[in-house]
């Protein structure tokens, strides 16, 4: 593996770093970062694995090693990588609806403004 230069966060981390395994095999090239940046929250990458459409694989935070301004090196080695998933849906997002609310007074105001804005009541 070639020299990938200073430490870098993943703020900084552009499209198309090479991505190696711990065994320094060359991956891919990352997609695009998983991330919330306004929090500090690093979920993973979405790394590039063929030149042809369709070679997308998702790595997990935990499974990222280090971060280099030239390249991201992996924890998992490269027959480790090739079991990777392809990215899904994101399945952390959640729907909150007036029912969730916990009982109470404000809550029982809450529902009927709810149920008159909403058209059930």
């Amino acid at each position: 593996m070639k020299d990938l230069g200073t430490p870098a966060s993943f703020l900084t981390l552009p499209k198309g770093v090479p991505v190696y395994s711990s065994d320094g095999e060359e991956l891919g090239k990352v997609e695009y970062v998983l991330s919330a940046p306004n929090v500090d929250i690093f979920d993973g990458i979405v790394l590039d694995t063929s030149v042809l459409p369709g070679g997308h694989r998702f790595v997990d935070a935990p499974e990222v090693a280090e971060i280099y301004e030239g390249g991201v090196v992996l924890t998992i080695d490269a027959a480790a990588a090739r079991n990777l998933p392809e990215p899904g849906a994101n399945p952390g997002s959640i729907e909150v609806g007036p029912g969730d609310m916990v009982g109470g007074e404000r809550h029982s105001k809450l529902r009927r403004a709810w149920d008159l804005i909403s058209g059930k009541g």
